[in-house]
């Protein structure tokens, strides 16, 4: 192990500079030089990993508002690297399930080494024949989420009819394939003509719109569902979550795995249809991915065999370099980046 006055290894990493009010900013995060142990401390079972891609996620930006009783995370802390899940290389191992020269994915640091005290909660990548990045996106915390959001959530049945929002991004686009798998008839909206016909063409949707070019989701939403909606896959809120009410089936389901029209609002907005919930029965049904991580390795056997055999696939867009790190997480919100958001840190 190391002893006192090692060698240190130059660092660099992302770190938040205050708690954010309304839209977040590029300048909110800045890129700062550091040093860091080439060793973990003598004793210890922390892992120090050399951070290979970082992972870009909606949920991030609650994390960097003042902390709130009613948060299902920590916020991060001014002035500390911001955290996020990650892939990466160990380096140096105090825990006896790790070794250096490890694959793993969690829960890592925005910098290029990262010194990571509680180990248990990296997973070992044992699959390698396919990109790493994927442990980012369809086979990590992602994929995990649309997985159990439509297949314990919303108790899909062959048949049914699915609407997906933000259906391009990291989560919908799975969601929009699993369905096709049962044999769903399934719809998802995105925000750019490219996004729609990634939706159609890439990933086999039945149809797709451009909600910016919608002047009436309502409208859109009955001449894409005639007989009403059975499952819907709730990525975005406000006036699309109205206009869903509005068309959903009796005794419908939604999975509320995010509201990502709302994040940036420090006024949020109101849903008005709400009585929708009860003269149509809809069950709807908010849920986190770590309440399900026991289900991961059934879900990893699952979807690895998928992409070996073709049948579902994954668009990534790979920022590179630690430095473009803030742009792309900037960018989710705006809807810039076309699939599962990446930055490359570093090749292995």
């Amino acid at each position: 192990m190391a002893a006192a006055g090692e060698a240190e290894i130059p660092n660099k990493r992302i770190i938040l500079k205050d708690y954010v009010t309304g839209s977040p900013k590029e300048d909110d995060m800045v890129l700062t030089s550091c040093t860091s142990k080439s060793k973990v401390p003598e004793g210890s079972k922390a892992v120090l990993v050399k951070n290979l891609y970082l992972s870009c996620d909606p949920y991030m930006r609650a994390l960097m508002s003042k902390p709130i009783p009613q948060s299902y995370a920590n916020s991060y802390v001014p002035g500390s690297a911001i955290i996020g899940y990650g892939v990466g290389k160990v380096v140096d191992s105090g825990h006896p399930d790790f070794k250096a020269g490890d694959l793993v994915w969690g829960l890592t640091g925005w910098e290029e080494f990262s010194l990571i005290s509680m180990p248990q909660q990296l997973i070992k990548i044992k699959d390698t024949d396919v990109p790493l990045s994927y442990y980012t996106g369809i086979l990590g915390m992602p994929g995990l989420t649309a997985y159990v959001g439509f297949h314990e959530i919303c108790s899909p049945k062959k048949g049914e009819t699915v609407y997906v929002s933000a259906a391009s991004g990291a989560v919908g686009q799975l969601v929009g394939q699993f369905a096709k798998l049962m044999g769903c008839y399934v719809v998802g909206s995105a925000g750019s003509k490219e996004k729609v016909d990634l939706l159609k063409n890439k990933f086999g949707f039945d149809d797709a719109f451009n909600y910016k070019e919608e002047h009436d989701l309502n409208a859109a939403l009955k001449r894409c569902f005639p007989e009403g909606i059975d499952i819907y896959f709730e990525n975005v809120g406000g006036s699309m979550l109205d206009a869903v009410l509005l068309n959903m089936k009796v005794h419908g389901r939604i999975a509320v795995c995010g509201l990502m029209s709302q994040y940036n609002l420090t006024q949020q907005e109101g849903v008005h249809n709400l009585f929708c919930v009860v003269t149509k029965r809809i069950r709807m049904q908010g849920f986190l991915e770590p309440d399900h991580e026991h289900k991961y390795p059934q879900f990893l056997e699952l979807i690895i065999q998928y992409i070996r055999e073709g049948k579902i696939t994954y668009v990534e867009d790979v920022a590179e370099g630690l430095e473009s790190a803030p742009s792309a997480l900037i960018g989710l919100f705006s809807g810039r980046n076309v699939g599962k958001q990446v930055v490359l840190v570093a090749r292995e």
